[in-house]
């Protein structure tokens, strides 16, 4: 029977075995799979099953749903494939499939599911953007993307240059503006997560609809301006 072991951090938070036609997973306590996190939306993917395919199909979701570290809408899920929403993981395993066809996570007894705040703290002294850790964005085969960085332009961190590498980059400040930078195959996108800072984006409020970015543009946030460079 296959199932999804959820982990953070390399250790295991929840398993769910994949028994029902159609498996909801988000961020709403209404799902099946309930990941409470701000990077997750409230109806993110659904995982459907008919005979022994099993399919994942993300909901236009705001981050996006990976595969094997590659963004996906739809995909047929074959045993060890690694799923990656936020900064959680999640491996899909078979039970009747063959010993040694993926590699070993690392297991821990399961504890209740936890909210992770997606913003990093920063330093008063720092309003700077500081990066999820989130494993690295791909490169579309045929296609790749052009390097991208957030650049400050005001306050302390005046100057600091930050890759945009990960899939999401969260920046601002907690409880005041936290907006995220999202790396999808057509480019990059930003959208406000928390907070009632009115982060801007030339001039214009940032929403939680994902705005795309171009070489640029400015960001106003927590009282920092931000310029995203691509090169």
């Amino acid at each position: 029977m296959p199932k999804m072991i959820v982990s953070i951090d390399e250790v295991v938070i929840k398993e769910v075995q994949i028994t029902k036609d159609r498996t909801s997973l988000g961020r709403r306590p209404y799902n099946d799979i309930v990941i409470d996190n701000l990077a997750v939306s409230g109806e993110h993917a659904s995982i459907r099953m008919t005979g022994s395919d099993v399919v994942i199909e993300d909901l236009n979701s705001t981050n996006g749903t990976y595969v094997n570290g590659r963004a996906v809408k739809q995909q047929q899920l074959h045993h060890g494939d690694r799923i990656e929403i936020g900064k959680y993981k999640i491996r899909f395993m078979v039970d009747n499939a063959p010993a040694g066809t993926f590699e070993t996570t690392q297991m821990a007894k399961p504890r209740p599911m936890v909210t992770v705040t997606v913003a990093a703290p920063l330093h008063a002294a720092q309003a700077a953007p500081e990066p999820l850790e989130a494993a690295p964005a791909p490169e579309p085969q045929g296609n790749p993307s052009r390097a991208a960085s957030i650049r400050v332009l005001t306050g302390g961190a005046a100057g600091r240059e930050v890759p945009l590498t990960k899939i999401v980059t969260t920046i601002g400040k907690p409880a005041i503006a936290v907006a995220a930078i999202t790396k999808r195959y057509q480019g990059f996108v930003v959208h406000h997560v928390e907070g009632g800072g009115n982060p801007m984006l030339n001039g214009g409020i940032i929403g939680p609809d994902p705005m795309p970015l171009k070489n640029g543009d400015i960001i106003e946030l927590a009282g920092t301006r931000m310029q995203f460079v691509q090169v």
